[in-house]
């Protein structure tokens, strides 16, 4: 049976897992296992891959960094906090304000790379809108796709550095082509989900003082995360040259997070009730099987070298360069629903197209068509981890929230092409 079969047959399986209610961190490692065994690797082998995955460090740092975003999550969600961050907005933004923050707040999340980071910002889209301006199905939306408009250049995300390891081009470069989708990205987040409902949304700024020593303590620890995540994995490189880049980024984050909840261990007005409390919360303990669970299908998947296999055979299909250049991303993109995961398994594929004689692709056109394909595939994929969470946390339906994020999807897929097709006719 053709790889690429077997990748659809198992996506399919999790989806329908999902659909009637099935844990999904189970059925991601059930697929995960499956298509190792499937690719013809003994069982034996099977559970020394499952194995491996699960006792590696970045599986550890993953679930370990996810339970401390869940408290740090509890802390942003109080509404002391979350209205002084809010407090903010009010005042810039005017009659607007509720407008500026939905795109704002999850936006301002986003620059900091961390697994699950969706749930910073769900708790600030809460505090914004209530049911009179959108259902939750839109709210989940708006956190969704406001929190990833920075990952297409933005240099500290991993999906940049894989891309620019792959594609071996300056940064300089790199940036300045792929800073085009943040725009672009706002602009369609603001007409798909926001202008309809825009006269909603406004209405008169009430101020409601808030100390300064309030707004304070809540940047503050969020400030720290930042800091440790800009600066710690540079210094971590020099310590430790031999170290997995993974597990330098994410023990980067990890520190950041243990310092920012030290900070708001100390604050009187903190953090209320035993961590380990909210940690074993049904709610809790299911953000953190779907994030370890992800992380583990990601290490099987890579484990089965089916991704590699399946994009020789789309290729042997005689199928246009371009195409196939779109097409393996944004199938790596929903069946891993990891932009460290599109870029990873089919960048190198893309490039090695890209060189092979009579191609006729061009390296910045072929950027821009692999990644922006990559991108929308992560995003449309039900396994990626922001979406489960954001979902979870309002207690929506993909169904609902696919309504909403396909439109977008459909409307960066066509910059996509529109951009990649300029570039090639400029010969870039």
């Amino acid at each position: 049976m053709p790889a690429i079969v077997k990748l659809l047959i198992v996506f399919v399986a999790m989806l329908v897992a999902s659909r009637v209610r099935a844990p999904l961190g189970v059925a991601v490692i059930a697929g995960g296992l499956v298509l190792d065994a499937w690719s013809g690797r003994a069982l034996s082998q099977v559970g020394s891959d499952f194995g491996h995955a699960l006792m590696s460090w970045p599986f550890v740092l993953l679930v370990a960094t996810t339970a401390l975003i869940v408290e740090f999550g509890r802390y942003m969600g109080q509404e002391k906090n979350a209205l002084a961050i809010l407090s903010l907005s009010r005042r810039w933004g005017g009659r607007y304000h509720r407008v500026w923050n939905l795109m704002t707040a999850p936006a301002v999340i986003g620059l900091v790379p961390m697994p699950a980071g969706a749930l910073f910002s769900a708790p600030l889209i809460r505090q914004t809108v209530d049911d009179s301006h959108g259902p939750d199905e839109w709210k989940a939306a708006i956190n969704y796709w406001f929190r990833h408009v920075w990952e297409y250049w933005w240099p500290i995300y991993p999906v940049v550095i894989i891309a620019l390891a792959v594609f071996r081009m300056e940064i300089w470069q790199f940036v300045a082509v792929l800073c085009w989708f943040t725009p672009v990205t706002f602009a369609v987040g603001y007409g798909v989900l926001i202008h309809a409902r825009r006269r909603r949304l406004t209405g008169d700024v009430h101020e409601e003082p808030t100390s300064l020593r309030r707004l304070a303590l809540v940047l503050l620890p969020l400030g720290i995360i930042m800091v440790c995540a800009l600066v710690l994995p540079l210094v971590m490189e020099q310590m430790f040259p031999a170290a997995d880049p993974r597990n330098r980024k994410l023990s980067a984050i990890l520190i950041g997070m243990i310092l920012g909840l030290a900070v708001i261990r100390l604050d009187s007005r903190g953090l209320t009730g035993r961590p380990w409390i909210s940690l074993c919360s049904a709610h809790s303990l299911n953000v953190l099987l779907t994030v370890g669970g992800v992380a583990l299908f990601q290490d099987l998947l890579e484990a089965s070298r089916l991704i590699p296999l399946a994009a020789r055979e789309l290729l042997g299909l005689g199928i246009p360069s371009a195409l196939v250049v779109a097409l393996l991303p944004l199938a790596a993109g929903l069946i891993t629903g990891v932009a460290s995961g599109f870029a990873g398994l089919s960048f190198p594929l893309v490039v090695g197209l890209m060189a092979s004689p009579g191609s006729g692709l061009t390296p910045m056109s072929t950027l821009v068509l692999a990644f922006g394909f990559g991108y929308m595939g992560m995003m449309l994929s039900p396994i990626h981890l922001c979406i489960l969470v954001t979902r979870e946390y309002f207690s929506t339906s993909l169904r609902g929230m696919y309504a909403l994020i396909v439109p977008c999807a459909m409307a960066m897929l066509v910059f996509t092409l529109l951009f990649s097709a300029a570039l090639r006719w400029l010969g870039w």
